[in-house]
């Protein structure tokens, strides 16, 4: 296998309770109506969770070394802009994101219905057709897994440049 070849896989997790005060994005996606979550940023679970696996492919660190919630510079910076910044820092050490898969966990809302618009988003910000990302989406199902809040998990494949 040349190293060219080489596929690196990454796991990602992000979780935030609910924030009833701030509207609701996930993958860049507004979900009116729906409760937001309490974060630093604006706490895109799924943007994430995304780039914590790409970072972790990479063996580049984590979301919280590159992107601490102590700096105030990032605060409030939207979820596709700091996956933007992840890609980058991936470019920079001779990678690309082959394709990823993503599960949002939450009562709600109802994913399903928008999930081909946070595709796009993702695949838009990652240079990646659509088919190159996955989304779902499940229901803690009264575990308390995101039970008042969201969370999602993500598989990022990366590739040498």
């Amino acid at each position: 296998m040349n190293a060219s070849d080489e596929l690196r896989f990454g796991l990602g997790f992000d979780s935030h309770a609910a924030d009833r005060a701030r509207p609701l994005f996930l993958g860049g996606v507004l979900f009116e109506g729906e409760p937001g979550l309490a974060g630093h940023s604006d706490a895109v679970v799924v943007c994430h969770a995304l780039a914590d696996a790409m970072l972790g492919a990479a063996a580049i660190g984590d979301l919280g070394e590159h992107f601490p919630d102590t700096d105030p510079t990032i605060g409030g910076i939207g979820g596709l802009e700091l996956l933007g910044r992840a890609k980058a820092l991936l470019v920079r050490h001779g990678y690309r994101v082959r394709s990823c898969d993503l599960t949002v966990v939450a009562e709600r809302p109802a994913v399903g219905p928008r999930r081909d618009e946070i595709r796009r988003n993702l695949a838009r910000v990652l240079g990646l057709p659509i088919g190159g990302v996955s989304v779902k989406a499940t229901r803690p199902e009264g575990l308390g897994l995101a039970g008042d809040g969201a969370a999602c998990f993500a598989l990022a494949v990366l590739a040498r440049t």
